[in-house]
């Protein structure tokens, strides 16, 4: 099995020049960085002691961060090593300005890219984030004899399905990790039956608070003229549900005249097509990077850059979650819930279930089915004039306790490799 999969991945390595011409064009690749893909490194290696961390994309990389922000500060780590697979990622990580920390892009998973990346890095930890598995870069991690950490797993009722059905080659992977750590019950119960070699349950790294959080504010001009209107903010969305939202604005603002939507697409390179999505509704929209300012007359905030979710998480009072009214499983609403706001999502969320469930309990979170129900739910929701919900700090302390966990559990691995 291992053999068709690496076949596979040398055949894509054969057609990727077209890939990433393509991906370059749409603005998705770097120019020239695109090359550490294939193991033609753009930075330079210093001997020392390095840790090792892996993430998809923006979500995996942002939740790590309260972890980046403690290492750093460690005088024993003499880099942070932190890889991704997305342009968007790697823009989001340079705006912290850390300086122990520096990123690379994931290589391709073929053996002769793990061996190289490994002998150049030479990490002391591996600690991969989410639902990352890489069966070539695990294969040749253990033959290095480094320990490797899932960290924050998340295996969905359809990616085990998938794992099922070829079950010795997938306890093969999975046995290659030392400790694996469920952000949920449901994939701890899928561990289980994966087979890594220690699975604990911590919870999920993403109720941990950075400290660069605290710091974290909207340009004072901005934030004064956002603070005069009645705000809700729409974030992560995808393809169609900036239009939900349009439509909603449309009708809401009947009964709160100064109301101010503000929308934050889960990919920057669709705002040209969301703009005009927008303006044939006859909304009046503003962009984020425009030099333009809010006037009376705006409907919409268009968010178009990376990192600065948090700023207007900071400043609404309610978030509607994309990716819930397509069938695409949902974002996380951990980080909105935070910040005390009350979070609307629509009735595909199935990547994120447990979280919703208990965050409905505690009356944070609820569902919608369709643009006519949020139409109403946004307007009660609107017309409350104390909306943060109380249960923040509640959660703010669960991720303290998260985090601090976590960091014992990876310290206690660290001791016996530095």
């Amino acid at each position: 099995m291992f053999f068709f999969y690496q076949l596979i991945n040398y055949i894509l390595i054969f057609i990727s020049p077209v890939i990433i011409l393509v991906r370059i064009l749409r603005k998705k690749e770097h120019i020239f960085r695109f090359l550490e893909k294939f193991t033609v490194f753009t930075k330079k290696n210093t001997n020392g002691n390095i840790i090792w961390f892996h993430g998809a994309s923006v979500g995996e990389i942002m939740s790590i961060i309260p972890l980046i922000e403690k290492y750093e500060k460690r005088r024993d780590i003499s880099k942070i090593l932190v890889t991704s697979q997305t342009l968007s990622s790697s823009l989001i990580l340079k705006k912290f300005n850390f300086k122990k920390t520096i990123h690379q892009f994931y290589p391709l998973d073929i053996n002769l890219f793990s061996k190289r990346f490994l002998n150049y890095w030479n990490p002391k930890i591996a600690i991969f984030i989410d639902s990352e598995i890489w069966p070539a870069m695990f294969f040749q991690i253990k033959r290095k004899s480094i320990p490797l950490i899932l960290l924050n797993a998340r295996i969905t009722n359809k990616s085990f399905k998938n794992w099922s059905k070829f079950i010795f080659f997938a306890k093969k992977i999975f046995q290659k990790i030392d400790m694996a750590y469920p952000q949920n019950y449901e994939t701890y119960k899928y561990l289980k039956k994966l087979g890594p070699k220690k699975i604990k349950f911590i919870g999920n790294i993403k109720f941990a608070e950075s400290e660069s959080e605290k710091k974290i504010n909207l340009d004072s001009r901005l934030l004064k003229k956002i603070q005069k209107r009645k705000v809700w903010c729409a974030s992560s969305t995808h393809e169609t549900e900036e239009i939900i939202c349009g439509k909603t604005h449309i009708k809401v603002r009947k009964k709160i005249k100064n109301l101010l939507t503000i929308i934050i697409p889960r990919h920057i390179q669709r705002v040209p097509k969301i703009l005009e999505d927008l303006k044939n509704l006859g909304l009046n929209v503003c962009c984020h990077d425009s030099k333009k300012n809010i006037s009376k007359s705006t409907d919409i905030y268009l968010v178009n850059t990376y990192g600065e979710t948090k700023k207007f998480y900071k400043i609404s009072e309610t978030v509607l979650l994309g990716g819930s009214f397509i069938n695409r499983g949902g974002q996380n609403p951990i980080e909105p819930a935070r910040y005390g706001n009350k979070i609307i999502h629509g009735p595909y969320i199935k990547n994120f279930r447990e979280v919703y469930s208990y965050l409905s309990k505690l009356r944070i979170s609820s569902q919608v089915n369709d643009y006519q129900k949020l139409q109403k739910k946004l307007g009660i929701l609107l017309k409350r004039k104390k909306l943060k919900n109380t249960s923040s700090k509640k959660l703010k302390i669960i991720g303290h306790k998260i985090l601090y966990e976590y960091l014992n559990n990876i310290n206690k691995i660290l001791k016996y490799e530095l």
